[in-house]
């Protein structure tokens, strides 16, 4: 039997087996997902939530690991999400990132978990949300969230975060042009990993003038600064901290930061809300109602989106 409140307690401790077990529930969809969630929204809220995201290659697994040493440094206690390609087979995560940042696997001020997309769209798992949430609870100042290796399309990340972190690499061929209509799109800080290599400035150059081509900027707003790294050396990584602090001061200045998370908090709402709506419809397969609505719409005296207004007023109680 699981005691919630204790496991929260614990959590809020700093224990990291409590962690674990609070994402598990997350993870496995647990009838005590509510009694979970109840007990943390009075103690989430703080925890500064920032995403990673970039094609595969661009050194996302260590430039988080980099992010983490430097946010340690300044005293910070650091959550990793690191989100991977599920197995075709377990459903489990493919990667493992845990495994790229063993070097904080005795730090008790760093949580990392890695967590299975299991073919949720997006480049991020179906219960990041939640499972960041309990990271905030369990007294995280700093949240890393990084995403699967994604592609243009691939860009939720930007709605789930305080602060989007947009990751390329030289020598990634024509990535900037196969990008620049999704990822590049959503950045707030970009990085260009790996500057040692051939084509790095190239490859900044470029991208600051496709940014430059973008939607126009009035005085006062942000512009996605470009920051240039070395992450498995470390260099430039004070920098980007820099960038992010900034970015997340301009954002309390202007009253960008509050906006951001209540409509991350109303995409949760209305994911929940869609996601037991279609539980309930599964729920229909074989029952009468559902068989008679296809009768009238063969039969032509019903048309699909009527009877899609019937289902759903006969589901929520307002037919």
């Amino acid at each position: 039997m699981v005691d919630v409140p204790t496991l929260v307690e614990q959590a809020r401790q700093g224990a990291p087996r409590a962690v674990a077990r609070l994402i598990s529930l997350v993870e496995g969809a647990s009838p005590l997902l509510r009694e979970v969630m109840a007990a943390l929204a009075p103690l989430a809220g703080n925890a500064y939530v920032v995403g990673l995201t970039g094609s595969p290659g661009v050194g996302k697994s260590t430039s988080t690991s980099a992010l983490v040493s430097a946010y340690r440094r300044a005293g910070k206690r650091v959550g990793v999400l690191a989100v991977d390609p599920s197995s075709p087979f377990s459903g489990g995560a493919l990667l493992g990132d845990r495994v790229r940042m063993s070097d904080h696997a005795s730090d008790p001020g760093v949580y990392i978990r890695s967590m299975a997309t299991r073919g949720h769209l997006g480049g991020l798992a179906r219960s990041a949300p939640q499972a960041v949430r309990v990271l905030d609870a369990a007294g995280c100042d700093v949240i890393l969230v990084e995403t699967v290796g994604v592609g243009q399309s691939e860009v939720e990340i930007a709605s789930q975060a305080d602060t989007s972190v947009v990751l390329l690499a030289p020598g990634m061929g024509d990535g900037i042009q196969a990008a620049k209509a999704g990822i590049l799109e959503i950045g707030d800080v970009y990085v260009v990993n790996k500057a040692d290599r051939d084509g790095a400035d190239a490859t900044a150059r470029e991208l600051n003038h496709m940014l430059s081509l973008g939607e126009s900027r009035g005085p006062g707003d942000w512009r996605p600064p470009i920051v240039k790294t070395v992450a498995a050396r470390g260099e430039g990584i004070d920098e980007v901290v820099e960038a992010l602090e900034k970015h997340r001061a301009w954002m309390e200045e202007h009253g960008v930061l509050g906006t951001r998370r209540a409509a991350r908090a109303a995409r949760e709402v209305e994911t929940i809300a869609v996601t037991a709506l279609r539980a309930r419809i599964a729920d229909l397969h074989g029952d009468r109602r559902l068989d008679t609505l296809a009768e009238r719409i063969v039969a032509g005296s019903l048309d699909p989106y009527a009877a899609a207004d019937e289902l759903v007023a006969g589901l929520t109680g307002e037919g």
